[in-house]
């Protein structure tokens, strides 16, 4: 047992958003039976506080109801930070904007796409749907953070439809209601009729053989990327990430046998 005042949160806990009502509800079951998990900490800085690695709600829940001391476990070792977005997807499950914040600063901090969808379980494209939601359109983030709509996919399809209509997307957000994806896919729909029907409106010109212009362009990219395989070869393989390097291979393997598809 030790003080709860001498624990503080880590700031790089890739959950921010915890409900108040999570919390109170949290604190009420606190109050009846106590902690029943132990919250685990790092060893004691020079000040004699303590980290939190897991169990932060459960210690911003203990200060709620005026608990002095709470029950930890002392864990030695480095914090390892995918290990934190496991126990918060099991508990709770973190927020998509938290997940992806969590992905971007892994990024930044040297992992690959490929290194974050296998720690996470998750699949490239899912992974590009999290990072685009740091940098959606400000109507689009409004209504995400106004919890009106938490799929990644569909946040993703709303910021590229927003490019295009941003009107019908404007209209769209403007209620109050939460935002579905067949909403979103009556806007994107709307978007292919219109488009079909400008080309279809569009008088036909005389162009080249279709076949023959995408063999020349289908060599010309060849030929591009025979040069930049061969800058690539020359370099430091083994300075790049494995599963990188293991997925370009197979990317080329799989191009090489469209030819004879």
């Amino acid at each position: 047992m030790v003080p709860t005042a001498s624990l503080f949160e880590d700031a790089s806990n890739p959950r921010t958003e915890i409900p108040e009502a999570e919390i109170d509800e949290l604190a009420n079951d606190i109050r009846l039976h106590g902690i029943l998990q132990p919250i685990v900490v790092h060893p004691a800085d020079d000040a004699g506080r303590h980290q939190i690695h897991f169990g932060a709600k459960r210690w911003r829940a203990a200060q709620r109801i005026g608990l002095l001391e709470v029950p930890v476990i002392v864990r030695d070792g480095p914090a390892n930070p995918y290990a934190q977005v496991a126990e918060n997807q099991k508990r709770h499950g973190l927020t998509s904007l938290d997940l992806a914040r969590f992905i971007r600063g892994r990024i930044d901090a040297g992992d690959s796409n490929t290194t974050v969808a296998k720690t996470l379980g998750l699949d490239l494209t899912t992974v590009a749907h999290h990072l685009a939601l740091l940098d959606l359109p400000p109507v689009v983030d409004a209504a995400m953070k106004a919890r009106r709509c938490s799929s990644p996919r569909t946040l993703y399809e709303l910021g590229k439809l927003h490019a295009e209509q941003p009107e019908r997307v404007a209209e769209l957000l403007a209620g109050t209601e939460p935002i579905t994806r067949d909403a979103v896919a009556e806007i994107r729909d709307t978007a292919a009729q219109k488009s079909s029907a400008a080309k279809a409106g569009k008088p036909r010109t005389a162009r080249p053989d279709r076949a023959a212009q995408m063999l020349s362009r289908a060599t010309g990219l060849c030929e591009k990327l025979d040069a930049a395989l061969m800058r690539l070869g020359k370099a430091d393989l083994d300075a790049l990430p494995i599963d990188d390097v293991a997925a370009l291979r197979q990317r080329v393997a799989q191009l090489a046998r469209r030819i004879d598809a």
